[in-house]
């Protein structure tokens, strides 16, 4: 399984060295407006420390980790709602993604000309939010127009249906967006998300905001009042752009030097795959070590379906171990030995680090 995130902000704000960075790809990248036209897209592994050890235990031939899809969206501008810019292009595009990634611009080179002319990370987050807002209005009411049309000439459950829908959007949905507000904030109910799911909302988007700085100060404390609530990830773009050029082993020493735990990548794709309430379990053996990427409070046959659907249609029971006592152990034999494989049924909920062998009905 993979997941989606879509990196938006102001023009020239860092986005596309920001996406180089994080998926090695050559890009455009140009200090100009929308210099990134057409999305650019690629496929991120999720750095996952344990795959290592367990593909050496198992002396496992390959290692698979879970991947996330980036996908770099052109910059977005004051009136993109209304086709500013590339907005209507842009708006599209990202309806699509399971997250959104919102770059911040709060760095200071002379060499990148801020599209307003100065630095303003409030502004700047300001701007991109309203437009959000206001996207999601517009859809709003042409779906209002729809459904009164529809009604016209619908009976029974249809009907019943419609009306739920057209009430929530009327008497919740529209107000909050009129305001410019986000509705990820609203605290809708579980009946009335699925209800509204369909219409894939921007602003009911999980949303990461990355702060892009200068090197002086990414370490540092900003105080931006508009993120006091919000997930934070704190980067320096040009930083980590130069740091795809060094080996592995150069990135470290840097690191170590730096007093830095990770890289801003890595805070970004670790801060994705927790935003989205995902976990991973693992299976591992001489052919492969891999990371299935799976919701929380997933229960085993359904995770047994992310390997093949026939695990899922004939579950029986899995075996499982978390991944430290297996290591501890030294092998699966000495696992079983020990008796700390336990044999789990069907409503057992899978936790992060659960290796795993399903058996099932061929």
């Amino acid at each position: 399984m993979s997941f989606s995130i879509g990196i938006v902000g102001k023009p020239n704000v860092g986005k596309s060295t920001l996406f180089k960075a994080l998926t090695k790809n050559p890009i455009d990248i140009a200090n100009y407006p929308f210099c990134t036209i057409e999305p650019n897209k690629g496929i991120v592994e999720v750095p996952d420390f344990r795959l290592d050890k367990l593909a050496e235990l198992s002396k496992s031939a390959k290692i698979i980790p879970t991947v996330i899809d980036f996908m770099d969206i052109a910059g977005l501008v004051k009136g993109a709602h209304k086709g500013e810019g590339l907005g209507n292009k842009f708006l599209s595009n990202i309806r699509e993604v399971d997250a959104i990634c919102h770059v911040v611009r709060n760095f200071h080179s002379g060499d990148i000309v801020h599209v307003d002319g100065k630095v303003n990370p409030e502004s700047d987050i300001e701007v991109i939010n309203i437009e959000l807002a206001f996207a999601d209005l517009e859809m709003v009411n042409r779906h209002i127009d729809k459904l009164k049309s529809k009604l016209k000439g619908s009976t029974g459950k249809e009907e019943k249906d419609m009306k739920k829908v057209l009430e929530l959007l009327e008497s919740k949905i529209k107000p909050e967006l009129e305001e410019g507000n986000q509705l990820r904030k609203l605290g809708l109910e579980d009946d009335e998300k699925e209800l509204l799911a369909h219409l894939q909302f921007l602003t009911d988007k999980p949303m990461i905001y990355v702060l892009n700085l200068d090197e002086e100060t990414v370490n540092s404390d900003i105080d931006i009042p508009e993120l006091k609530d919000e997930i934070v990830v704190k980067v320096c773009a040009k930083l980590e752009s130069d740091l795809i050029e060094l080996s592995d082993e150069e990135v470290k020493e840097f690191l170590a030097e730096s007093g830095i735990k990770m890289t801003g990548l890595e805070q970004i794709i670790l801060t994705s795959y927790k935003t989205l309430n995902l976990i991973s379990f693992l299976t591992t053996g001489p052919e492969e070590t891999r990371a299935w990427t799976i919701q929380v409070d997933t229960k085993a046959p359904q995770a047994a379906g992310k390997i093949h659907g026939d695990f899922e249609k004939g579950f029986i029971a899995v075996d499982i171990i978390n991944w430290e006592k297996l290591l501890e152990a030294g092998s699966e034999v000495a696992a079983r030995e020990k008796g700390w494989i336990r044999t789990e049924g069907k409503n057992y909920v899978m936790q992060d680090g659960d290796v795993c062998h399903f058996k099932f009905n061929k």
